[in-house]
């Protein structure tokens, strides 16, 4: 519908930033900047007046509208919620800073998209502006002011203080329209209140004392008709919620309150206006009603949220698969017929079913995780709280840049109304995909299954917050005997079979980033794992009743600096490891030179000074320890965690190059490994005897093991003398070995199997271009040593069929000498990682060769074996 109302232009405009957003496009977020600060640039435009709080948020409200799909954006409305993106938010910086005549920092838009936040923060930037339109001693407002355009009375209260009723008392050092909470909050309150019995009108838990600024819980409900300023009339019996009173603190150094840290600043900490709303979202949690322990029986009927999400999507497919559970979907979507559509989309995008009977066992309920009762009618939500026995929520706003004001609705608020309706009716768990983000601490010693959270002021990026908020709020709705079990995934990487991976996920982009650029930074561990094993941990998890009310790390086996290294050079990507400054201004350099549209969200994190600080603190993070998570998979006989090593990411990591984020090794590249092999023998035309010398000196070489076990190919070059084609020299411009092609079966009914096929394009120096066709093959004869060294040949004019026919053979006495001995490894590696890799070659080709040969004799054996005296009947005959 959203594209049905929206004009041509609009919805180009907004396909391109999804596009982007979704790592498409090609613009950086410089080059993007450039962009739209040239477009919003009006020659001759005067800049705007001072203005006062509520009229600068107007302001910011008026230009975001302008970046949604609805047109409008309600002051205390986060733009992000309102269906902004990220590239939206880029050019809604850059509209502003036009507008407004200020610098602003893209990360302050990330940190609290609200426009009234926003303009509490820009305030003090924007009045104390010069603005040579202005007679000095006149100072208009923003927006509509006060009888008919005069100057407000000096010392007169703000519009929004005038309105405020009588007996609602504001909080010193509050900035005006602070006390008004979100309209997300407004409408999430009346839902707790109708299950907890509390009258309409009473007073809610405020901010734990202790809080600087704060004051005792003593807050009068508006009046009937009072209006909160930027929103709707509350309905009656609307519950006031706790939200922040105390004043945002300065950051030393800075002149904006609030401001957010800088990097290389030691002490960097959550902002203060965070550590409120965090502190009052907590609070939401004492209201949850009490409820008693669900039956411990498998669940039968399951509410599933995220299943459109990459970790949501694999574990409805293994509910369906390891229990007889029906699963109802929340998926976020205009009507259920959009839902199901947009759900079959996302499962088929990452390689999962999406069949008749998957549609049978599931029911699509469309609604949102950020709004009130997620969006269901009463009818539906009643009815899901008396039928079903188990609650899995997966469902987050899965951003890096984003601030915790911005995340807030999605994964703390959602994550309350599960609880609270796990809690309604039939007492039933609840089954949270938290994160090891909320051991994101820099500098935190263990990330143990029981160990203590990270300190919550130490986390600086807003999903941080948000993970810790959630489980911190379940943790208090265990005291009202809420069953929660919490399920922490590290990054979670491709499928080990399908190669299906989540494009936006900060492993899947430094990985990619690594084999791409062939350097990593310097890192302690990478607590990551497959999302098939962490998803079939997690659905066995939720299908135990013995494994409910716990918390698990579901990280698998921690990867070190070493493993990745050694893991990349067995792939034939030799990397160089650097520090992580050196490493992000490279890796931002690279990306700016070349940009890789699929790779555009890691060069925004890596802008980002929020972002980094989640970086660092991921990267230099200690392993996740495990220990019942173990216990439980050793108990299921599940498959048990093993490292998330070069072979596990095999399929994911061509995936990742088929869609352009990571590089192959490829034959231009430096080889892994090389030898010489020269051959001798004669050609001649077709059907004449061969008698015109031939010989070749090839150098056979491979870029990675994993071309080997991938494509059984070896790359060739080098020259071939043979007169009878031209006098001089061919140079081989592009070879290639196939080691026992098609599995060594015979080309024509009979026992010659083949052991070896080369091909070949040669060009004379005339220019001209031939090609060379050569197989080794094997027969049930005693002369092996020959076989293995005999190549027939053919060769022809490009286009052509063959002219000359004719065998060349590798002299014995340089076989071993140069094919064994002979054998050069790449000198990045050390001594040890050299014989590894000869003897790794040498016994793969051994061994291949051997089946090679063993081959013709087993087909001669199975001939006379078969001595049967009576032939095998007929169907006719039966």
């Amino acid at each position: 519908m959203r594209d049905v109302n929206e004009e041509p232009a609009a919805v180009g405009r907004r396909a391109l930033a999804e596009s982007i957003e979704q790592g498409g496009g090609g613009l950086g977020v410089a080059d993007l900047l450039a962009r739209v600060r040239t477009a919003t640039a009006v020659p001759g435009t005067a800049p705007a007046p001072a203005p006062d709080l509520d009229g600068l948020a107007a302001t910011i409200a008026a230009a975001a509208g302008r970046h949604l799909p609805t047109g409008r954006l309600s002051p205390d409305a986060d733009f992000f919620d309102a269906g902004g993106t990220s590239v939206d938010a880029v050019e809604l910086a850059a509209e502003l800073e036009a507008e407004l005549g200020i610098e602003i920092d893209l990360d302050e838009v990330f940190a609290d998209a609200r426009p009234v936040s926003l303009a509490r923060r820009w305030l003090p930037l924007v009045g104390d502006r010069p603005d040579p339109h202005l007679a000095p001693g006149t100072a208009p407002a923003f927006g509509a002011p006060p009888a008919l355009g005069a100057p407000a009375a000096p010392g007169a209260a703000p519009a929004s203080d005038a309105a405020r009723p009588a007996g609602t008392a504001s909080a010193p050092g509050t900035a005006t329209g602070s006390a008004t909470p979100p309209a997300s909050d407004a409408a999430w309150a009346p839902s707790l209140a109708s299950e907890t019995g509390r009258p309409a009108g009473t007073v809610s838990a405020a901010a734990p004392a202790g809080a600087s600024g704060t004051h005792s819980p003593a807050t009068t409900a508006a009046p009937a008709g009072a209006v909160p300023a930027g929103g709707s009339a509350a309905a009656p019996g609307t519950l006031p919620l706790p939200f922040p009173r105390t004043p945002p603190a300065v950051v030393r150094g800075s002149t904006v309150p609030g401001a957010p840290h800088r990097p290389g600043d030691p002490n960097a900490r959550a902002r203060q206006e965070d550590l409120d709303q965090i502190l009052a979202d907590l609070a939401l949690a004492d209201r949850l009603p009490f409820t008693d322990v669900p039956e411990p029986l498998p669940p039968r009927r399951v509410l599933l949220t995220g299943a459109t999400g990459f970790l949501g999507g694999h574990m409805l497919l293994d509910l369906l698969r390891h229990s007889d559970a029906h699963v109802y979907c929340l998926v976020r979507a205009a009507d259920q017929e959009a839902a199901t559509e947009r759900l079959g989309a996302q499962l088929r995008g990452y390689r999962l079913p999406w069949s008749s009977e998957v549609r049978r066992r599931i029911t699509v309920l469309p609604g949102d995780i950020r709004r009130p009762r997620l969006g269901l009618t009463e009818e539906q939500w009643f009815t899901l709280a008396h039928e079903l026995d188990s609650i899995v929520g997966v469902a987050a706003a899965v951003d890096f840049l984003r601030g915790y004001q911005s995340l807030r609705s999605s994964n703390v608020l959602g994550t309350l109304t599960l609880a609270e309706l796990a809690a309604t009716g039939r007492p039933k768990p609840l089954h949270h995909i938290s994160s090891v983000a909320v051991f994101n601490e820099v500098g935190i010693t263990s990330m143990g299954e029981d160990d203590p959270l990270a300190h919550v002021d130490r986390l600086v990026s807003g999903y941080d917050q948000s993970k810790w908020a959630a489980e911190v709020a379940l943790r208090r709705a265990r005291d009202h005997g809420l069953v929660v079990t919490a399920l922490r995934p590290g990054g979670i990487g491709g499928h080990t079979r399908t190669g299906a991976y989540n494009p936006q996920d900060l492993s899947s982009g430094l990985i990619s980033a690594f084999g791409r650029f062939r350097t990593v930074p310097a890192f302690r561990y990478l607590n990551a794992a497959p999302v098939d094993w962490v998803s079939r941990v997690a659905v066995a998890t939720i299908c135990e009743p013995d494994a409910w009310g716990f918390d698990y790390n579901l990280t698998g086996v921690p990867n070190t600096l070493d493993d990745v290294v050694r893991d990349m050079a067995l792939g034939g990507m030799h990397v160089r490891v650097q520090d992580w400054d050196e490493w992000r201004a490279d890796a931002l350099d690279r990306l700016k030179a070349e940009p890789v549209p699929e790779l555009a969200f890691l060069t925004r994190v890596l802008q980002s000074p929020t972002a980094l600080k989640l970086c660092e603190a991921t990267l230099q993070g200690p392993a996740a320890e495990a220990e019942r998570t173990d216990a439980l998979v050793a108990a299921l006989g599940l498959p048990s965690a093993t490292r998330y090593d070069a072979q596990a990411q095999l399929k994911t990591f061509e995936k990742l190059a088929g869609d352009g984020l990571a590089r192959l090794p490829h034959r231009d590249d430096q080889p892994y490994l090389w030898f010489a092999e020269t051959t001798e023998g004669t050609v001649g035309p077709v059907g004449a005897t061969p008698a015109t010398p031939c010989s070749m000196a090839l150098t056979l070489s491979i870029a990675s093991m994993y071309q080997l076990v991938k494509e059984r190919r070896v790359d060739v070059g080098g020259e071939v003398t043979c007169p009878a084609v031209h006098a001089e020299p061919l140079t081989v411009e592009r070879g290639d070995v196939w080691v026992r092609p098609e599995e060594g079966i015979p080309q024509r009914h009979g026992l010659r199997h083949q052991l070896l096929r080369y091909r070949l394009t040669l060009r004379d120096a005339d220019g001209g271009v031939w090609w060379l066709e050569g197989r080794k093959y094997a027969r049930a004869r005693r002369d092996l040593w020959r076989q293995t060294r005999a190549l027939t040949v053919e060769i022809g004019r490009d286009g052509e069929a063959a002219s000359l026919l004719g065998e060349v053979v590798v002299p014995a006495d340089s076989y071993v000498r140069d094919q064994i001995d002979g054998i050069r490894v790449d000198p990045r590696l050390t001594a040890q990682e050299k014989r590894a890799a000869k003897l790794t070659w040498l016994a793969w080709f051994g061994v291949e060769m051997g089946r090679g040969l063993l081959a013709p004799f087993a087909r001669a054996a199975a001939d006379l074996l078969d001595l049967r005296r009576t032939t095998t009947l007929t169907e006719p005959n039966r």
